[in-house]
């Protein structure tokens, strides 16, 4: 399951955070969240984000 989770804090400041991505496809869903809620302060990538997705894996092991 992919989920987009956008935290707002008391002070405004928010946070998204996405689940169940892999690769850089966490960065292509979230990029229109981004450019609504202003600036990017920081950016943490997850294990997630380091693993490749499951049909660029699939294509790598039938062509080899």
């Amino acid at each position: 399951m992919k989920i987009i989770e956008v935290t707002v804090s008391p002070k405004g400041e928010t946070r998204i955070e996405t689940k169940g991505f892999a690769g850089g496809e966490c960065r292509r869903a979230s990029r229109s969240m981004e450019a609504a809620l202003g600036v990017r302060a920081s950016e943490q990538l997850t294990t997630e984000f380091y693993q490749q997705s499951s049909v660029r894996q699939s294509l790598k092991e039938g062509q080899a």
